[in-house]
């Protein structure tokens, strides 16, 4: 008996460990045959065609708005302010009185200047019209004289040379004459050299001098004017004054400003953007600004290129002007603007979300979906971009079909198919979802393991 169910026991036992062999033996051919007929997931993407059209570059910057022309007031002067005629928000035309300084010591001053002007000018009419045509009169009358006399007795020398031709007067006669002719002709040349000294002498050193007096005495006079002139301050320019730091009786220093006045009627945004953007740009340009607070953007023009650097950032300063009729632009705002630059037309354009940046280099990159339906990295040379689209220069056919979307991160040869992106929104929306799969499985799981206990329990 004890023999028999030792054999039996014996033969149990390897039936059992031969039936477990072969058990486990199916199980690892079933799996490596599962895991090869496990297909590769696809990804879904979505995909487009390249386009032709035009674009425009946009440059994009921060900008602070200034008025486009501000005057800081100076007095020349220190002296107490008398009265202001303008305040703080005061429209002023270019030319109107906005300050007075105290100015009776300069009203005094210009006056006495005045009074001896006035002296010299009656100085110089006397110098001019006595004492120098006097002189010239009495140089004029003598060579007058002395040429009538020359030519008198010319005369006689000519007449007695024909009554000596005659022997009608002896020689000593006509001696004589030539003598008293001579005499003559040295009178007169005397007194045509007293004339011409007398003229020269009194058109120059007594007018010299009388005009001398004169311009000194004017010279003066202009000062005293000037200086009790800087006492009325004037606005150079038409705007608004934004600043008045004083008030009446304190005293405003020589190069202090006094009043501030700006002409917001048109603001400059002044921007800096880098050479190679500032390469393309052209006067009159279309331009946005977007200021905080405002709705709608504003329209703009380039008005200025700056044909230098900025020494510290290496960057070119570049002025938007825009008109500011309802003064909603204030001086000093910081904004936002957007300016159109070059343009391409007929240029191959993929949208901008499609352009990745290559993980070996400087260089960018977009994934192409292959004729085998596998994802491609495809090396791009890029050009204009806006937030829209990108120009394609190389790398590119019309004919290639590129990812947009869900491609980010993607490997080379990973299959991928065209489709709607995923609505995050509805997995959001069952935040439960998962949890009553999982608690459903775990349920599942247990009932499973419970059953196959039970088939176990009912087999021993």
């Amino acid at each position: 008996m004890t023999d028999k169910n030792t054999v039996w026991t014996t033969n149990c036992g390897a039936g059992l460990l031969l039936a477990f062999s072969l058990v486990a033996m199916c199980n690892l051919n079933g799996c490596k045959k599962a895991a090869e007929e496990v297909p590769k997931p696809e990804v879904t993407v979505q995909a487009v065609h390249p386009e032709r059209g035009s674009i425009t570059e946009e440059i994009s910057a921060d900008a602070i708005l200034a008025p486009v022309a501000q005057a800081a007031i100076l007095p020349k002067i220190t002296a107490p302010v008398k009265k202001f005629y303008v305040q703080r928000g005061s429209h002023v035309s270019a030319g109107q009185l906005v300050a007075t300084l105290e100015n009776r010591d300069l009203a005094a001053a210009a006056a006495d200047n005045a009074g001896a002007y006035s002296a010299a000018k009656g100085a110089y009419t006397t110098a001019t019209e006595t004492t120098v045509p006097e002189d010239a009169t009495k140089a004029r009358l003598d060579l007058a004289q002395a040429k009538a006399t020359l030519d008198l007795d010319n005369q006689i020398v000519k007449s007695r040379e024909q009554l000596f031709a005659q022997g009608a007067i002896p020689g000593r006669d006509l001696d004589t004459a030539k003598a008293t002719a001579v005499q003559a002709q040295a009178t007169y040349d005397l007194a045509q050299q007293q004339y011409e000294a007398v003229k020269r002498s009194g058109s120059t050193a007594s007018l010299v001098s009388a005009n001398g007096t004169l311009e000194s005495a004017k010279g003066k006079y202009m000062g005293a004017e000037a200086q009790l002139s800087y006492t009325n301050i004037r606005t150079p320019i038409s705007g608004m004054v934004t600043e008045r730091p004083l008030f009446p009786g304190e005293t405003a220093a020589a190069g202090a400003p006094i009043v501030t006045v700006m002409d917001t009627s048109v603001m400059l945004a002044k921007v800096h953007v880098a050479q190679v953007q500032a390469q393309h740009l052209k006067i009159g340009a279309d331009a946005e600004l977007s200021v905080p607070g405002m709705d709608e953007p504003i329209n703009a023009k380039v008005s200025l290129v700056s044909p230098a650097l900025d020494a510290g950032s290496t960057t070119v300063e570049v002025w938007l002007k825009t008109p500011n009729k309802d003064g909603r632009l204030k001086a000093g705002m910081t904004l936002h603007v957007t300016i159109k630059g070059r343009a391409v037309k007929d240029a191959m354009l993929v949208p901008t979300e499609a352009i990745q940046r290559s993980s070996e280099g400087a260089g960018k990159i977009v994934m192409v979906i292959a004729s085998d339906g596998t994802a491609k990295k495809r090396t791009v040379m890029t050009g204009i971009q806006t937030p829209e689209y990108t120009q394609i220069l190389t790398g590119l056919k019309a004919e290639d079909t590129v990812i947009t979307g869900g491609g980010y991160g993607l490997d080379d040869g990973t299959k991928v198919k065209i489709g709607p992106a995923e609505k995050k929104e509805d997995d959001d929306a069952k935040p439960g979802a998962d949890a009553d799969k999982g608690t459903a499985g775990e349920k599942g799981g247990a009932d499973e393991k419970g059953a196959t206990a039970k088939k176990e329990d009912g087999k021993e």
